[in-house]
């Protein structure tokens, strides 16, 4: 997975490509903790984004959940693939997703 990111006031745009997964959930969240401080604004593009597996799932919960009191999180630019692992696990209720 590669991660780019683009920072604007405190808006953080992160744009994410290749795979999600047990392996590079954990590298996605430790660069959001150290790229995140004083951030209101987190957006995820998922344009380039193949899959997201359970683990990439708890990621954008839990940012979710973080940045919920400081600010909002969205998720942009969701294929297909992506959009329905969405669906099946009920994040399209939790997250706010913009296909």
């Amino acid at each position: 997975m590669d991660i780019t990111s683009k920072k604007n006031n405190n808006s953080l745009r992160v744009s994410l490509s290749g795979r999600l997964d047990t392996i590079t959930a954990p590298t996605l969240d430790e660069y959001l903790k150290n790229n995140l401080d004083g951030e209101t604004q987190l957006t995820f593009d998922l344009k380039d984004l193949d899959y997201v597996s359970s683990a990439g799932l708890r990621v954008f919960l839990s940012y979710h959940k973080k940045m919920a009191e400081r600010g909002s999180m969205e998720i942009e630019n969701v294929n297909e693939i992506i959009m329905e692992i969405f669906d099946i696990t009920g994040f399209t209720e939790i997250l706010d997703i913009r296909a």
